[in-house]
């Protein structure tokens, strides 16, 4: 695990009030995830802060609630990798509900607006295939899905 100190790169989340909140959901969700620190900072143009340094699987984050001043956007989005089915239907769960959105091919928004991809690790296998047929039917398969399906994609890949 890296420590605040050592990670040289570590996300930065701003939210309007929601940080604490967001960081206490996110560590029950996520294994070896722990709320690290909370520091509030009152005074500032933006009235009372909170700051959140937390840990996702070991990854050192911070979160911020400062205000109305900046929303999340599909742009960034963080891809959790599962190992198998049961796993990706626990996070779609988890992390659609309470007003999340569901979207295409894994993605999804949080009840807070961050995106989430929840995808197979054996996608990321059978993404780096040279083979432009299997390519082709995986791509069909997953344009068609909201939640990722392990079974379907794997067939599809293999012409089955």
């Amino acid at each position: 695990m890296a420590s605040f100190q050592q990670a040289k790169i570590s996300p930065h989340l701003w939210f309007d009030k929601e940080a604490v909140e967001a960081a206490e959901f996110y560590t029950q969700l996520f294994d070896h995830s722990r709320i690290v620190n909370v520091t509030k900072i009152d005074d500032t143009p933006s009235g009372s802060v909170d700051v959140v340094n937390f840990e996702l699987f070991g990854q050192p984050f911070t979160a911020i609630s400062a205000g109305p001043f900046f929303t999340f956007n599909e742009s960034v989005s963080f891809v959790i990798h599962c190992d198998d089915q049961a796993e990706i239907d626990r996070y779609w769960t988890a992390l659609s509900q309470d007003g999340g959105e569901e979207g295409q091919c894994g993605w999804l928004k949080d009840k807070f607006g961050l995106s989430w991809q929840i995808v197979p690790r054996s996608m990321d296998v059978m993404m780096r295939s040279h083979d432009p047929d299997k390519l082709a039917r995986l791509t069909q398969c997953f344009l068609t899905m909201t939640k990722l399906e392990i079974v379907a994609l794997e067939r599809a890949f293999n012409g089955k």
